[in-house]
């Protein structure tokens, strides 16, 4: 086997490998004879049929696997010897398409080394971390709206009108074509105005309703309704409106506390500190990843693959060109052009990840399955009812366990970054926070 180098340029490599027709001959004849004790033939026993009559009915057959281990070893051994990565999957082609047995078999191999990565002093490395403490103010905020979430209401002052959002309690029935149908009825049934939990246009017409009216509400059942038999239909409500009553908010008391699920008022607030103060630690951090990225990104320059680089500028030209035209779910749509804009962010983005891979590998980071598994319940979360689906898609799933992972090793190897450098909390406010997050976004 022979491997002659023909282009070394930048970060661009080109080989020539040549394997020759005695090495592919060699590993035929090997793998007969690995076989050879489990081959049947008639005429034969077991294990005794003669290596030529082998070679001709199995040696074409074989002679394909021979090629490609053979291909395939150069390969591994080529990158060994060099210390060479591949960007990406090397380009690899047979340049003697007329070739025959007893031919030599010649290929050609191109690709992108991965460059080397200088070091980087992570003690050098300082970052400035926004503390911000839950305050009683900012608790009694949370609390309030709270208690609109746990909202009550109260009757109206007789011969109000309902307004939307009030709720209304009433008898209600179901007619089609004058016949009531089976579901249709129902007594001192509470309907909030504006939940949209009944068929569209039936809760507008409630609207203005008082105690003791009776109202009849004609609505059309949408063309796509469940139930078969009323999809598409008009149908007419006769409603008995027994009480109207306004949204109040909850009382802040021990009552509110338990209805989540805490022993009491004062528990709750506890609760919720810790609530709004891991909220806040979050925000915190993403901004002093941002600044810790920032820093590495000025820290180092080395040259980067050129493949790489077309690769991530095009997924992120793909994906603001669907951020900006929601309605075009697939991707049967016109070739998206990569700009000058998108270059330069996926220019960071390689030179970064490039970086952080190095760092984590030095670092012996790694993802353990109870992380991936943790990662994939919570993620699983937001397909009600076909959690168990997902878990098992992800599972089975090569390409998804490697987009959940990367992430998670990022902030791993973020942290261990962070670890190393010098750390100054500042104490700031809530609203300093918010508005450090909101220029983060805007970027």
């Amino acid at each position: 086997m022979q491997v002659t180098e023909t282009l070394n340029e930048g970060l661009k490599r080109g080989y020539s490998i040549t394997v020759t027709a005695a090495e592919l001959d060699a590993k035929v004849d090997e793998k007969l004879v690995e076989a050879q004790p489990e081959v049947e033939m008639k005429g034969f026993r077991k294990g005794k049929v003669p290596m030529p009559l082998l070679k001709k009915q199995f040696g074409d057959k074989l002679m394909g696997e021979a090629m490609q281990e053979s291909i395939d070893g150069a390969m591994n051994e080529h990158f060994e010897a060099s210390g060479d990565r591949p960007a990406m999957q090397p380009d690899v082609k047979m340049t003697n398409e007329d070739w025959k047995p007893g031919d030599d078999v010649q290929v050609d191999m191109a690709y992108e080394a991965l460059p080397e990565i200088p070091e980087v002093d992570l003690s050098k490395i300082k970052l400035e971390k926004m503390v911000v403490k839950a305050d009683d103010a900012a608790i009694d905020e949370a609390l309030a709206n709270l208690a609109e979430t746990a909202q009550d209401f109260k009757a109206r002052k007789k011969g109000s009108k309902a307004k939307d959002g009030d709720q209304v309690t009433m008898d209600f029935v179901g007619k089609v074509d004058g016949e009531a149908f089976e579901g249709g009825a129902g007594e001192a049934y509470p309907l909030v105005l504006g939940s949209n939990s009944f068929i569209p246009g039936f809760e507008e017409q409630l609207v203005g309703v008082k105690e003791g009216e009776e109202k009849a509400v004609t609505v059309s059942f949408p063309d796509e309704y469940q139930a078969e038999h009323l999809a598409g239909k008009e149908a007419v409500f006769d409603c008995t409106i027994q009480e109207v009553k306004e949204p109040v908010a909850a009382e802040i008391n021990d009552e509110l506390a338990t209805k989540f699920g805490a022993e009491d008022l004062v528990a709750l607030k506890g609760q919720i500190g810790e609530r709004l103060e891991a909220e806040y630690g979050g925000a915190s951090r993403a901004i002093m990843k941002r600044g810790l990225l920032d820093q590495l990104d000025g820290l180092v320059s080395f040259e980067l693959p050129p493949s790489l680089v077309e690769a991530e500028a095009g997924q992120i030209a793909h994906q603001l060109w669907h951020e900006d035209n929601p309605e075009v779910e697939g991707h049967d749509h016109p070739e998206i052009e990569t700009t000058d804009e998108h270059k330069t962010l996926a220019t960071r983005r390689v030179r970064l990840g490039l970086l952080l891979a190095e760092l984590g590998q030095k670092a012996e980071v790694t993802v353990t399955d109870a992380e991936m598994t943790q990662a994939i319940m919570n993620q699983a979360r937001q397909y009600p009812g076909q959690e168990r689906q997902f878990f098992e898609f992800v599972q089975k799933n090569q390409q998804m366990q490697q987009q959940m992972r990367a992430p998670l090793f990022e902030d791993k190897v973020v942290d261990h970054i962070v670890e190393q450098a010098t750390v100054a909390d500042k104490e700031v406010s809530k609203d300093e926070l918010q508005k450090a997050v909101e220029a983060l976004e805007e970027e």
